[in-house]
């Protein structure tokens, strides 16, 4: 039987201190993936998100008062691109990441803009950006690149 327990989050703006905890959290979450894919390395894997880590743009996953993933969406071409949506593995499957991203979903909503993201082939990821309107624009043996488009006001 599949719980659901929503337990209390909030997202807070990242700093630049919380870099090494969203590294170690990005390196644990896509192992997995990276390994079936035959892509993980161990030093490439925490590297990239050091390269890539733009605080102003990402916001902390807070669950019960501690750190528990990232996200970030941070302004592209004509709308919005998502990254580093990362969740704790023992919270994932909780509707916790489905309520993070229909609140920055409401956000790009309101402006009529698109967000776009790529998710690992095979993730279980995929299946949670469906859910909430993302379609596949194209992909290659590692990467699948998905759209949604904004939803009309009501």
């Amino acid at each position: 039987m599949h719980v659901r327990t929503t337990r209390a989050w909030d997202l807070r703006p990242a700093t630049p201190a919380d870099l090494d905890d969203i590294v170690e959290l990005r390196a644990v979450v896509m192992r997995p993936d990276l390994v079936r894919l035959g892509r993980y390395d161990e030093h490439r894997v925490r590297q990239r998100m050091r390269d890539s880590y733009v605080p102003e743009h990402t916001s902390v996953l807070v669950v019960d008062g501690r750190f528990a993933g990232c996200v970030t969406l941070k302004p592209y071409e004509d709308g919005w691109c998502l990254e580093s949506f990362f969740l704790d593995a023992a919270l994932q499957g909780r509707g916790i990441g489905s309520g993070v991203l229909r609140r920055l979903l409401a956000r790009t909503d309101a402006e009529g803009a698109p967000v776009r993201l790529n998710v690992l082939q095979g993730s279980a990821a995929r299946r949670l950006y469906e859910r909430h309107g993302f379609v596949t624009e194209r992909e290659d043996p590692v990467d699948v690149f998905m759209v949604r488009w904004p939803e009309p006001a009501a």
